[in-house]
């Protein structure tokens, strides 16, 4: 994969690839967030775009947020709120376990993948207040910072994973899992076999 993940306007996928992206964007708006921006990034034969939403009034982040690679495509649900202090607050119904690590800024809600929006959202609510999360301490974010927050923590994770040994650089430039990595993500699948 690419080392820098540069984030370009981006038509939606079609209704065969993804039936529900409107019912989908017409549940998050009903919450009061309003449709930024559709963005995503392409490599070879693999794909990501994100439907992003923010609400001004709880300085939260929402996104739809779609993976395909081959044959294989997923879509996941996630909810950010990012303090003034780096801290970056999420809830997500990731339906897997995640490939890479995390970088130490991000707290993680995970919730189950089968969760519609509004109970993930009720979640990310409660998560905030259960930390003492106030308003005033959540930064708030534009149309363009929304995306430029999301390139950073893309390129933050890369070069966490990196420094973690998961991820090592190839002499192209881009990365790819290292030996280690293999490891953690077996790992990571055992993981999910184990939860089903």
């Amino acid at each position: 994969m690419p080392k820098e993940k540069q984030l370009r306007p981006k038509s939606p996928p079609s209704s065969d690839t993804f039936p529900t992206l409107n019912e989908i964007t017409r549940e998050i708006e009903s919450e009061g967030f309003v449709h930024v921006n559709d963005a995503g990034w392409d490599w070879e034969d693999y794909r990501q775009f994100f439907r992003l939403f923010y609400k001004a009034e709880d300085r939260a982040q929402a996104t739809i947020c779609l993976n395909e690679q081959h044959d294989l495509s997923f879509y996941y649900l996630r909810i950010s709120s990012r303090s003034r202090t780096g801290i970056i607050w999420t809830t997500w119904n990731y339906p897997l376990s995640y490939g890479l690590k995390l970088t130490p800024q991000f707290r993680i809600n995970r919730q189950r993948p089968d969760q519609s929006f509004w109970q993930l959202y009720q979640s990310h609510r409660a998560f905030l207040r259960k930390n003492n999360v106030q308003i005033d301490a959540i930064d708030p974010l534009d149309d363009e910072r929304i995306e430029k927050e999301m390139e950073r923590d893309l390129r933050e994770q890369i070069a966490h994973n990196i420094d973690k040994g998961v991820l090592k650089q190839t002499p192209e430039g881009d990365v790819k899992y290292s030996w280690r990595g293999m490891i953690y993500l077996w790992c990571q699948f055992l993981l999910d076999l184990v939860r089903l």
